[in-house]
């Protein structure tokens, strides 16, 4: 096949793939109009009245910052002024968002156009023209300069173009916002000088990475690294220089060549220098949301198939790995099998909305559904919750990926739900956020405080987006299907493509094949979208059904986990309190008769309390049997010895009786014990080999402490001051595979203090024995006894003659 024939070829695959896509959702919204619709919908007149709220959003934060902050780059609603970098007390990382370059000004200017206000937004053009500059010696994130700022100008200057060809006004606008964005774009580009071509995290505007603070510049996030292409490649074709879409091309490629060949994951942190993960977590969410989104947008905006091959081999790792459900639970990169939190945060929020684009519907409905549940129990979705849905990070700065999942799920599908889950959002903020200068951030969803605080993603995002939502095609200026939304909200028009390519078309090589182009149409749409949501709509606690009265729920069959279970505690009068560390799990129970829904309740609450009671004491009378003991001879004595507590594990074999295993401790090398082999290894050879606690689960550290063919495996705590005096023991999980036969135990960091001091204090490799404790202390006691017996006869007077 010629080279042209070729690439006949794959542009026909595209463009059939694009109709496939496209007729996913035009059957899926076919179907969806076609069912019964539970949802209430909603008037015309009522969605009117919700886009003209939306509107007043808008101008009600616009005006307090342009009133109070302009041209500070964010408004403090609270103060009712602006924040400055240098001026304004420092938030540390968090002001690295800052450059002194009126951002949220900057940021919005494509919302004002939408909103179809052309007089402020020329307006808004002309100060950005004569008051933003870049020159200052100030460090600056590299990701978030070029999506909200390159971005914003770059889509500025677009509409302001398209207004000047279609609404005949701003005649006198030259290009200025284009030059802007070259400039601002070569300030950031000493930042992609690496070995790898990955960008590091943060530059200087005036300095580049000649900044001494940047010396030691090292890690990015694969987001931060893979969130440059669609601004750098528009700016790029609309000015006819070519370094920008260059170097983004170069980062994504060498992104793609760090993912981990087995499992198609990508972690969350690297080192820019040499590429090495620093932290191998892979989700959706924050530290590599965006890197997914511009991979997919990149082969929609460009043509570029490589990117729609890479997108699919992802998003499929993401579905066997991470997604359970409705739930996107993190993963290591390495050991998919293995879950790394127990949290989600709010940022995989935007997740929904493209499966949406990528024409997978049904578990897009499903998270959503999950989300929106999740904001219903807590009044906003938490920056972070656990899995079962309590939070973890309390935070919510009015962030905006939920909103626009919701935009374009109600797109595609046409389900008013996807309105009145809009309109409960859009009332929440009226409700909870707004003050009389903007809208203020949550700083805790339990307490409703507020922080200081106004992102410029709120007018360029969460607005904007609740603004479209209640919108009509025939009430914009423009057409959005004719464009492309970056991650921040800006439009970057589809005719871009046209305007001349730096990249080469695609040629099948041993990293892709047609597989990795093909994505069956979802075959799940006769489920869409209210059956899918039907089996969820029990998922989370404030919308479950009550434990039916005269079913008693018991201690025994009691699980923290279940949301049905907490509710039915909660009404007989029973509450939770965290004591100590929250990651520690522990929970003190308590019962008062004047919480209990009713008086049956509070008397199901006594029995339920009197039942954990004796519960607690099995469970601990059982710890007491299976709590492990290190144990070593004392330095005065070698007859006498030390016995540390330790607990057990589920996935090794027990000590039970006389078993036991001896041997010299060593300490492992890396301690973590997380890498495929160990420095000393040959040294740990039939030695009870010591690991932290860290990095990778406890079951990885013991197959590779049996690889190496220690004897036995000691995994110490890596929280500082914890005891088996002060806190529960707990038995170490596995993974469900029994392949692990060497002893392994664990110790928190007080018990494996006094080890430690010992081990140092010994000029010869101390010996220990691993075994049960119970059993020890039956060998101390036997020991004692032979003594007294042998002082005993020693004592005793020789018979007389």
């Amino acid at each position: 096949m010629s080279a042209t024939s070729s690439e006949s070829f794959m542009h026909g695959q595209r463009l059939m793939l694009i109709f496939l896509v496209a007729l996913c959702i035009v059957v899926a919204c076919v179907l969806s109009t076609e069912t019964t619709m539970p949802t209430q919908n909603m008037s015309n007149k009522e969605r009117a009245e919700l886009r003209e709220e939306a509107r007043d959003m808008f101008y009600h934060a616009y005006n307090a910052y342009m009133q109070n902050a302009y041209p500070a780059d964010e408004l403090m609603p609270l103060s009712c002024k602006g924040r400055y970098r240098g001026v304004t007390p420092s938030r540390g990382d968090m002001d690295d968002i800052l450059g002194n370059f009126s951002m949220t000004l900057v940021d919005t200017l494509d919302t004002l156009v939408l909103l179809g206000d052309f007089t402020e937004f020329e307006h808004a053009v002309k100060l950005v023209i004569r008051d933003v500059q870049f020159d200052s010696d100030i460090i600056v994130s590299v990701f978030e300069t070029n999506i909200r700022m390159v971005g914003g100008l770059l889509s500025a200057h677009i509409l302001a173009e398209y207004l000047q060809k279609h609404a005949d006004t701003m005649h006198w606008y030259k290009g200025e916002l284009l030059e802007m964005s070259r400039e601002l774009g070569y300030r950031l580009l000493p930042a992609f000088n690496t070995s790898t071509g990955i960008p590091h995290a943060r530059v200087n505007l005036r300095l580049g990475m000649k900044d001494p603070m940047l010396k030691k510049s090292r890690e990015t996030c694969t987001a931060c690294a893979g969130t440059i292409l669609l601004e750098f490649a528009a700016l790029s074709r609309l000015t006819g220089d070519p370094i920008f879409e260059v170097r983004a091309h170069a980062a994504m490629d060498a992104l793609w060549k760090l993912r981990h060949r087995g499992s198609d994951l990508m972690g969350t942190v690297l080192n820019v220098h040499s590429g090495d993960w620093v932290r191998r977590d892979s989700g959706v969410g924050a530290g590599i949301d965006s890197y997914y989104e511009y991979l997919f947008k990149s082969y929609v905006l460009l043509g570029d198939d490589k990117y729609l091959a890479r997108f699919n081999r992802h998003y499929n790792a993401v579905m066997k790995y991470v997604s359970e459900g409705p739930m996107l639970l993190d993963v290591l990169m390495h050991r998919p099998h293995a879950k790394s939190k127990n949290f989600m945060d709010s940022l995989l929020a935007f997740w929904p909305g493209l499966q949406v684009l990528s024409g997978d519907l049904k578990p897009a409905v499903q998270t959503h559904e999950m989300l929106y549940q999740v904001m219903q129990m807590h009044t906003f979705i938490p920056e972070a919750f656990t899995v079962d849905f309590q939070i973890h990070w309390g935070q919510h700065p009015l962030r905006p990926e939920f909103i626009e999942s919701t935009y374009f799920l109600y797109r595609a599908t046409g389900d008013h739900h996807y309105l009145q889950v809009g309109k409960k959002a859009l009332k929440t903020l009226q409700q909870y956020a707004k003050v009389s200068c903007g809208y203020a951030a949550v700083n805790d969803v339990r307490t409703g405080k507020h922080e200081d605080r106004m992102d410029s993603f709120v007018l360029s995002e969460t607005i904007k987006y609740l603004f479209l939502l209640f919108s009509d095609p025939q009430d914009l200026i423009i057409n959005v299907d004719e464009f492309v939304f970056t991650t921040e909200a800006h439009l970057l028009p589809l005719s871009i493509a046209q305007l001349g390519n730096a990249t080469f078309s695609f040629r099948q090589t041993d990293e892709h094949n047609v597989l990795d182009f093909m994505r069956t149409c979802p075959s799940s749409n006769r489920l869409f979208p209210e059956k899918v949501r039907k089996p969820l709509r029990n998922f989370i606690t404030g919308s479950c059904p009550r434990t039916t009265a005269g079913k008693r729920l018991s201690a025994l069959d009691f699980q923290a986990s279940n949301a049905d279970h907490l509710r039915a505690v909660y009404d007989m009068g029973i509450t939770m309190v965290s004591v100590g560390d929250r990651s520690q799990g522990k929970v003190r129970l308590f019962h008062s008769f004047y919480n209990a829904k009713s008086h049956e309740e509070g008397e199901m609450g006594l029995q339920f309390m009197q039942e954990m009671l004796e519960l607690t004491k099995m469970q601990s009378i059982n710890q007491l049997a299976q709590l492990q003991a290190v144990a070593y001879a004392t330095d005065e004595n070698p007859q006498d010895w030390i016995a540390l507590m330790a607990g057990p594990s589920h996935f090794s074999p027990e000590l039970t009786g006389d078993q036991f295993v001896q041997g010299d401790v060593i300490l492992a090398k890396p301690l973590r014990a997380c890498d495929e082999s160990l420095e000393n290894a040959e040294e740990a050879k039939g030695k009870v080999l010591v690991a932290e606690r860290g990095d990778c689960t406890f079951v990885s550290k013991a197959r590779l402490a049996q690889k190496v063919g220690a004897a036995a495996l000691i995994v110490c705590d890596n929280v500082p001051g914890s005891s088996g005096e002060t806190q529960p023991m707990f038995a170490m999980s596995g993974d469900g595979k029994d392949d692990v036969l060497i002893p392994v135990v664990f110790m928190y960091s007080v018990e494996f203090g006094k080890l430690s001091a010992v081990m140092q204090r010994r000029k010869q490799p101390l010996r220990v024995r691993v075994m049960q404790m119970v059993e020890f202390k039956r060998w101390q006691l036997a020991k004692e006894q032979r003594q007294n017996q042998t002082a005993s006869v020693a004592q005793k007077p020789d018979k007389e003659l």
